[in-house]
This record gives C-alpha cells, structure tokens and sequence, in this order.
C-alpha cells in the first residue's frame, strides 16, 4: 500500500515524464516552408567576429541546397564593404562559413526542399551601421492653406 508520502513523489515523477516528453518534441526544429524562413533561421546563426578582432562589415553569399536543406556544391562571397581590410575580410569569410555549418541542414518541407533545391540564394549579413533615410523635401511643391 502506498504511503502517504510515496504520493507527491509518484505526482512529481509522472510531472517530470511528461516535461521530459513535451521537451523532446519541441527540441524538434520547426520545419521552415518560405524564403522569409530560411533567411530568418540563417541570421538567427549569425555571429559577426568581435569589433576587438574586426571592423564592421557587409558581406553577401551565394548559397545553394539540395531538397533536405544540405549546402550543396561551395558558397562564393560575392560582395565585401569596399572599406575591409584583409584582416577585416579573412575574419567575416570564417564567420559566415561558420554560420553556414552552424545551421545546415536547415529543416525544409517539402514544397521547399523542390523549390530552392539547386537554386542559388544570397544571403547578405549586415553588421555596420546604416546612416538614417533623410527625407526629401520637394521645394517646388507649394504648400496649400485651404
């Protein structure tokens, strides 16, 4: 017969089973069905060099997947900030192959998987700075007082 201690220990073990269960399902990465997605999950991976190692820059990749989300064939950098030292370009290649490995295979559905499956996608990851938009002032447009 069970004691009346036995009881919260039996509640706290069936308690435990089912966060163990609920947390292995949701360890499961959710499938990613639009390019939005994929560019989301990718920047999510990002992890620019420290500013102590390397100035801020822009860098865009081509990238390619097979239809289970593996990068297929090499990604080729094909834009740098013109203002990147060696150093400064050395230090990003390392990170955005790093991110590349980091989140490989990505986890495509299958409508997906059949629509970038060979096709070439670039990823631009931005770190510096943007100056803000001035806004255009039209001095030929009169103001009108009604």
């Amino acid at each position: 017969m069970a004691t009346s201690r036995s009881k919260p220990l039996v509640g706290f073990a069936a308690l435990l089973l089912w966060l163990a269960s609920t947390a292995q399902v949701s360890a499961q990465p959710l499938q990613l069905d639009t390019l939005k997605e994929i560019f989301a999950r990718l920047e999510t991976c990002w992890k620019p060099p420290p500013a102590s190692e390397a100035n801020p820059i822009d860098i865009t990749v081509i990238v390619s997947f097979n239809r289970g989300g593996a990068i297929l064939g090499r990604p080729k950098i094909t834009y740098e900030s013109e203002q990147a030292s060696d150093n400064d370009r050395l230090k990003y290649r390392i990170a955005v192959m790093e991110t590349l490995q980091r989140c490989t295979p990505l986890p495509f559905t299958e409508g997906l998987g059949g629509a970038v499956a060979g096709r070439p996608l670039a990823v631009s990851f931005r770190t510096r700075k943007r100056p803000p938009k001035t806004e255009e002032k039209k001095a030929w447009l009169i103001p009108t007082i009604l």
